[in-house]
């Protein structure tokens, strides 16, 4: 459990070109430069509230659209939190968060089971796209995320009026979830399961 659990991966398609490194037991310190103007900002939030450290840089077709971009950057986002947390052994595993974001509420519950499903009740969300990044995304993003980081995780917006409250809601209830689940109870020994291996 002293070991650091940190990771780095580079992912290089004809569509993107990423590179992520992460602390997984950090401070919240970030360098963000995704190309999309408000992905940056939900990352930004994500590491400082999850205290998580972590640096993304991407360089994408944007002129397309910013779905290769989206999906690449959450892909190499859970693959390297796949490979920081390792075994999983003295884990929570389990984590959920309530937030509220103005008239915003969200739910976030999830378990690093190792087996990738994802529940998202996203509402109405009004407006097509918040700063660049287009509001279908948002579902695409965590789907690509707990499919690497393979996880259970459901997401629901309770309320919610303004498109950026609840996405920011969701990146927010999201990382709080995550950083109670990876975080060690020193009494747990080993993994948390009863198979031995999640």
């Amino acid at each position: 459990m002293s070991e650091m659990r940190t990771a780095s991966f580079t992912r290089k398609t004809t569509e993107t070109e990423i590179s992520v490194e992460l602390n997984i037991d950090g401070e919240g310190t970030y360098k963000i430069d995704t190309g999309i103007g408000f992905l940056n900002h939900m990352l930004e939030l994500f590491t400082r509230h999850g205290l998580f450290d972590l640096k993304v840089t991407c360089k994408g077709d944007l002129e397309v659209d910013a779905h290769h971009s989206v999906e690449d950057i959450a892909i190499a986002i859970g693959e390297c939190f796949k490979q920081g947390a390792g075994d999983k052994a003295g884990i929570n595993r389990y984590g959920h968060a309530l937030i509220p974001m103005d008239e915003a509420l969200i739910r976030c519950a999830l378990d690093l089971s190792g087996r990738p499903f994802l529940v998202a009740e996203l509402g109405n969300m009004k407006r097509e796209e918040v700063g660049g990044l287009p509001t279908e995304m948002v579902d695409h993003f965590w789907r690509s995320f707990s499919t690497h980081f393979p996880m259970n995780l459901h997401i629901d917006v309770l309320r919610g009026e303004d498109t950026h409250h609840i996405i920011e809601g969701v990146f927010k209830a999201v990382t709080k979830a995550l950083r109670v689940a990876l975080d060690y109870d020193p009494r747990r020994k080993g993994v948390p399961s009863t198979k031995g291996v999640l």
